[in-house]
Formats: C-alpha cells, structure tokens, sequence
C-alpha cells in the first residue's frame, strides 16, 4: 500500500477518465489534483510539485508532448502517458521526449496502479539518498546485484558479457516500464550510435537464453513491439 503522502497531478479533459482515474488513486492512498487543459496542469506542476503525472496528450490548448518538453526542463518527477493515440511512433515519440511510461485508452485499475507503482519505484531508486539506489532486483528468481555486477538464477550465477549486463542492469533499474530501443542503445553504446537496432536485437536474443526457460516466451525482458523493452516489475514493494 502506497504511502498518502504520494500526490499525484492528472492531467486529463475527459470527465469520465478523470473521475475513473481520481477513484483508483484516492482508494489507494494518493493524494490527487486534477487539470482539464495544459495550461493549468503546467501551472499545478510548478505550484504544487506533484510526485506524479498523469498526462493526456490530446488536451484543448497545448499538446502533451508539447508539455512533457517543457517538463523535463526542470524536473524529472515521474510522467505517465494516458491517451488513446495507439501508434507506435506516438508511443516512441512521447517516451523519448521523457515520458515515464505510456498506457493506451481503454485501461484497468489493476494496470494503472502497477505502472504508477514502477514509475515511483523508478524515481526512488534513481534518488542517490534512497535505499532503492542500491537494492538488488528481485523477480521470480532472477537476482542482479547492481554494486556486484551480479546475476542470479535460481540460486546458479549467470554469466554475461559486459554489453549484456548492462542491457539488463539498465532495464532492471526502469523495471516495469517500457524502454525504447532508442534509450536502452543510447544509455549502453553512448548518444552518438547508430539508429539501427539489430546489434540490440542480437544481443536481447543472447540474453534471452541465458535466463529465459523459453526465449519464445520470456517471463522476465517482455518486447514491446516497434517500441522497445520492458523488465517484469520488482517485486520488492514500495517503502
């Protein structure tokens, strides 16, 4: 359970959405304002400095990636995606402008809690003070120790290659949310590497069977088609 000081700012001007999403976070805890336009959304992200937010990129006034942009310039508190644009160069666009994570409309509670969850887990655990910083990833028996430079698997040690480790420790980090190809080659070759993702590819596909039971149907490194990859979220739980 979350604790209430978590606020989180929606920035939606669907009513219905609105008032969907204000009852799924008020039962879990969270405190919630709420803007129906850009303009007063930016506004409440200054004002108030909210922990999350929640953004609808087809708003009245401004455009969301219009926001997220101007966002970024000064904070890195953890953004969310809602929006009914489904194509995949909208979803790549938004995560690369800085977008935490992305959820397509129509949407559940139980999905919408986890990706909040992720997203705050991910905001702690890049805080140098928090205990997060350095707590290993747990998820179904795959340990990875990021001040060892260890993974486990069912209790064996896996080893990789550096290139490999740091796809998986870079994806372990964000766990729960999905990173695009762009990221994920940008944090592990450098900003200046080549748009072609293959040498990413090839390297996924390695790592796939070196800690998947069936590579063709992965537990813990899911594709996100024509967008990236996501880690299976941590199990440990937020503080």
């Amino acid at each position: 359970m979350p604790t209430p000081n978590y606020t989180a700012l929606i920035i939606e001007d669907e009513k219905n959405i609105t008032d969907f999403m204000l009852k799924a976070l008020k039962s879990n805890g969270y405190r919630v304002i709420t803007a129906d336009s850009g303009k007063s959304g930016l506004s409440l992200i200054s004002s108030q400095c909210p922990d999350l937010v929640l953004l609808d990129l087809g708003l009245p006034d401004i455009d969301g990636n219009d926001i997220i942009t101007s966002v970024r310039e000064w904070t890195s508190c953890p953004i969310i995606v809602i929006s009914a644009r489904t194509n995949e160069r909208d979803k790549v666009t938004a995560l690369d402008l800085g977008a935490d994570d992305y959820i397509t409309k129509p949407f559940g509670t139980p999905e919408l809690m986890a990706r909040i969850r992720a997203s705050l887990r991910h905001s702690n655990r890049m805080d140098s003070n928090s205990a997060l910083y350095i707590r290993p990833y747990k998820c179904k028996g795959l340990y990875l120790d990021f001040e060892k430079r260890m993974i486990v698997l069912d209790g064996e040690e896996i080893h990789l290659t550096q290139v490999e480790y740091k796809i998986v420790a870079f994806l372990a980090r964000n766990s729960g949310k999905v990173m695009t190809y762009s990221a994920i080659m940008s944090n592990v070759w450098g900003p200046y590497t080549s748009d072609n993702n293959r040498i990413l590819r090839v390297n996924m596909a390695n790592i796939r069977r070196k800690i998947e039971k069936n590579p063709s149907q992965p537990q813990f490194i899911f594709t996100e088609v024509g967008v990236g990859y996501r880690m299976r979220e941590d199990e440990n739980e937020l503080c």
